[in-house]
């Protein structure tokens, strides 16, 4: 770390007077954007940072330091697939020195039973796998890796062998919303203690697919009656958490629980977000962990204070009683959808620009998916 680096780590930060700053309770790491998986639903951003660009270890460690200064938690270590990253035990130990809990978010191609052992003894915490269905020959063919399924469950039998927590993420789409059933089942033979339905969120990657992954009107009906059904039936063995997919919901839910109240994303070039997608805003500007400390980012950047608050809401955000519940809603969404960042989340049923949602739920099509690939 040279002198010029220990400076602005020193220095006194000056809060921004836009809006209150909350403290952050969680850190996203994204150590780097390459991944053996296609999904035609990638969240990572349309121009993914290069390999060269990526953090090395030591600062990954320091935005570990600061991070548990200001407050973090826990941080989830991501990508991409974080096991690219051949320092990842390093790294891993890193966020341990700096007393935050670790979870490893991984599509479970590329952690091998011998790294997950290193990572286990370095600290790590809980393991987060992805699935795409319950069965193999879709479950592969949805993340366009073949034997991806079955690593997937080979990891995360070695996660319940060495007693470390897991959670299940099963994205959820047209082609496997009708069997959420069945991926409940596979996360409880798989020995998880929560069970994430992520339905699919539509902006980067996931555009380009949208009508081939829109599920009807009336497969997110049934599927909500599953869910309550679920949990009534497995309470006390896992955790369901689901919430009702962006297009068919009523209201909007709260962006990252309010934008930069609560947590960052520092991307595997440094660049730090108030979320995992907000580099599909064009015209923010982005403070980077190589020129900055991450109080100073948290406090002062540009792009964090936004969108603090909500002095910056144009009716009928500005006079909802629901302002300081949903905050407006998703910004990347408003942006993608109507061009204007300030504008209502065009999910909510009050929002001007409402019936282009209802308009875009209704498209579908049988297309193949555009695969992402590196």
């Amino acid at each position: 770390m040279g002198p010029r680096t220990e400076q602005w780590i020193n220095r006194p930060v000056a809060l921004s007077g836009s809006a209150m700053v909350h403290k952050p309770l969680g850190l996203l790491a994204e150590l780097t954007h390459r991944c053996p998986l296609g999904c035609p639903y990638c969240s990572n951003p349309l121009a993914l940072d290069a390999r060269g660009d990526e953090l090395d270890t030591a600062t990954w460690a320091r935005v570990f330091r600061e991070a548990a200064q200001l407050g973090v938690l826990q941080v989830h270590l991501l990508g991409g697939e974080p096991g690219a990253r051949h320092d990842l035990v390093d790294v891993t130990a890193g966020a341990h020195a700096a007393g935050l809990y670790i979870n490893l978010i991984t599509s479970a191609v590329g952690i091998t039973d011998k790294t997950l052992g290193a990572l286990t003894e370095a600290g790590l915490d809980h393991v987060q796998i992805s699935i795409q269905d319950s069965e193999n020959p879709s479950a592969d063919h949805i993340a366009g890796y073949d034997g991806a399924f079955a690593r997937k469950r080979a990891l995360a039998t070695e996660v319940a062998r060495r007693q470390l927590l897991l959670t299940v993420n099963a994205v959820v789409h047209r082609a496997n919303i009708d069997r959420i059933g069945e991926m409940v089942d596979v996360a409880l033979t798989l020995g998880a203690s929560r069970i994430e339905i992520a339905h699919v969120q539509y902006y980067g990657w996931a555009l380009k697919n949208r009508a081939a992954l829109m599920p009807s009107r009336e497969q997110v009906e049934r599927a909500a009656t599953a869910v309550a059904e679920l949990r009534a039936r497995h309470h006390g063995r896992i955790v369901i958490d689901a919430v009702v997919p962006d297009y068919c919901a009523r209201y909007p839910k709260p962006c990252v629980g309010g934008w930069g109240r609560h947590s960052l994303n520092v991307t595997p070039a440094g660049k730090v977000l108030p979320c995992h997608a907000a580099e599909s805003i064009t015209g923010l500007e982005f403070w980077n962990v190589r020129d900055r400390s991450l109080a100073d980012i948290w406090a002062n950047s540009p792009a964090f204070n936004a969108f603090r608050g909500t002095a910056w809401m144009k009716e009928p955000c500005a006079s909802c009683p629901r302002r300081e519940l949903d905050f407006g809603g998703c910004r990347c969404q408003a942006f993608a959808l109507t061009g204007d960042v300030s504008a209502t989340d065009p999910v909510c049923h009050l929002a001007p620009d409402h019936a282009r949602v209802e308009e875009l739920a209704a498209v579908r099509t049988d297309a193949p998916y555009v695969y992402r690939r590196m």
